[in-house]
């Protein structure tokens, strides 16, 4: 079904309409995670046509000194840090298109494993599992088998090696330690994802992290003063909707795109207008909420 919506609203002019009018005069940010190089090849050569890609850091300083962006201009992130993201390093500089990619800080480096992706908390159900407190969570999953520092025999995000041949071409910046939903942290726990985040980042790859990614889109006023606190510039949610110079830079509001199979679908959904249909219909279950504390 998704499919024939994609079409309707591509070939009925609605979605070019409103990349050429709505999307004309702010900054679209647009959310990736764990695509093949193929589809990333496509999906950038496309937007590099019809957008102006601008790095996080160039939206950043515009807003902090209040100077002009190019029309349409786009940032380009990516979550996580899986090792797929290695793949995408000729394309990146091929087209020489400036990518943002927050990493979890305990996770990258190592052998250890995404919560969200063990096969036990997929037959579970991932959502179900993001409504407990984190410490719920974590005990619930170490009876399934799994432990956020436990070293297996695979891995599933970048390498030290793979994160320093990509440093020079690609912006990392932080996203937690391990990926917990931060309302549902203890203080203590939100504090320690929020600030050693930013500390191991800055210590192991001697990076410049200035901006937060907030896991699943979750947030709450604890997080925003959190990331203030720890000397972040700026908090990234998967609130729909468009920037500009005159956002809330702990808000800022991002389109999920991930895996677009096609230039049809990766134009409706980079427009914005089909996350925002979608969230009128069924209001998403991620995004500002008041912390457990």
């Amino acid at each position: 079904m998704s499919g024939i919506i994609y079409k309707v609203l591509r070939y009925s002019g609605v979605a070019w309409l409103w990349r050429e009018t709505l999307q004309r005069k702010r900054v679209t940010f647009l959310l990736f995670h764990d695509i093949a190089a193929e589809d990333a090849e496509r999906n950038f050569s496309y937007l590099k046509r019809h957008y102006n890609p601008i790095s996080l850091k160039d939206y950043v300083n515009a807003v902090h000194n209040q100077t002009k962006l190019p029309k349409k201009a786009v940032v380009i992130t990516f979550d996580d840090g899986h090792l797929s993201n290695y793949r995408l390093l000729q394309i990146i500089k091929d087209l020489d298109i400036p990518v943002t990619v927050f990493l979890c800080s305990s996770i990258v480096g190592t052998q250890r494993h995404f919560w969200f992706r063990h096969i036990e908390a997929v037959k579970y159900g991932v959502e179900s599992l993001k409504q407990l407190s984190n410490d719920e969570r974590l005990q619930k999953m170490m009876i399934m088998g799994f432990a956020q520092d436990k070293e297996y025999n695979d891995r599933q995000a970048l390498s030290c090696e793979e994160i320093e041949a990509m440093k020079r071409e690609v912006d990392f910046q932080s996203h937690t330690c391990f990926h917990p939903i931060l309302p549902q942290c203890d203080d203590a726990t939100a504090r320690d994802e929020i600030v050693i985040s930013k500390q191991q980042l800055e210590a192991f790859f001697r990076l410049d992290v200035f901006a937060l990614s907030y896991p699943n889109g979750d947030y709450s006023d604890r997080e925003i003063k959190l990331a203030r606190e720890a000397g972040y510039q700026c908090g990234i949610t998967v609130d729909s909707g468009y920037n500009d110079l005159h956002s809330d830079l702990f808000r800022l509001k991002r389109f999920s795109v991930n895996d677009a199979k096609s230039n049809t679908e990766l134009m409706v959904k980079a427009s914005g207008i089909y996350a925002l249909i979608k969230h009128k219909l069924h209001k998403p279950s991620y995004g500002y909420k008041p912390s457990l504390s």
